[in-house]
């Protein structure tokens, strides 16, 4: 039996007595691609806060993996294997390219620091592997002629795809990503859901929190819409796409199409 990647039961969040999050039930099975969308306002960067414990859940329960995370740590999700990245750029300023993407490998770091200071053979070939995986990544997205350029220098767009690189030096099992497409133009959006495609059929399931429904189409095996806090739809995109419900609160499309 095929354990879900993520699942998440009667969850609710309340701010100052707002619901952000109203009662959301939903499972995204292990192995593909899914997307959570919905109108600005709906509670979608809030639920990946409560997924991820960077909010605890006023009510409701979250699991990855089987595993119950009430009350564990962002470092503690991190080590069962489920990393995220942000809705806003966050590079680490004063370091280049390079340096951020390596930053996201120390979960996995064998060495000693001991071994490390004294610059042992063995730090040496490891940060050997890391380096070269490092820049295999960013010669996959197209940036790895900014591979000793500072992050912080990097267009908006770069910086979210450098993000998205560094996560994924940390060896997923689980990758969540806030609006990875931010910031990018037409042709970096393609780019970026055969890479994420790519990053799935390796083994890393993945849940994207978007706007750009190109990216969405293009990428996700299933969909979730959120609206008010409440999810209204999931469903194959196709599907998604015809929902009367998802035109009404999020499209506002009377020819029922997603764009």
């Amino acid at each position: 039996m095929t354990v879900s990647a993520l699942e998440c039961r009667s969850v609710s969040k309340i701010f100052g007595g707002v619901l952000a999050v109203d009662d959301v039930s939903l499972t995204v099975p292990s192995g593909s691609v899914s997307a959570l969308i919905g109108p600005n306002g709906a509670g979608k960067t809030t639920l990946f806060n409560v997924t991820t414990n960077l909010f605890a859940p006023t009510s409701g329960e979250v699991s990855f993996f089987g595993k119950n995370v009430a009350g564990l740590s962002s470092h503690h999700i991190a080590a069962l294997g489920v990393i995220r990245t942000f809705q806003t750029a966050r590079v680490f300023p004063g370091m280049t390219t390079i340096e951020n993407i390596l930053s996201g490998a120390h979960l996995h770091v064998r060495t000693s620091v001991a071994s490390q200071m004294l610059w042992s053979r063995t730090a040496r070939q490891e940060e050997r592997c890391l380096t070269e995986k490092a820049d295999a990544l960013l010669d996959m997205i197209g940036l790895g002629h900014a591979r000793d350029v500072a992050a912080t220098d990097l267009p908006i767009g770069a910086q979210k795809l450098v993000e998205v690189v560094r996560a994924l030096m940390a060896k997923p099992k689980l990758l969540l990503l806030d609006e990875p497409a931010a910031g990018l133009n037409d042709r970096e959006t393609a780019e970026l859901a055969v890479f994420l495609r790519a990053i799935c059929d390796a083994g890393t399931s993945i849940i994207v929190v978007e706007h750009n429904m190109s990216l969405v189409m293009d990428v996700a095996d299933l969909v979730f819409v959120l609206d008010a806090g409440r999810l209204i739809a999931s469903g194959a995109p196709q599907d998604i796409q015809r929902d009367p419900k998802v035109i009404e609160a999020y499209l506002s499309r009377p020819e029922g199409q997603i764009a």
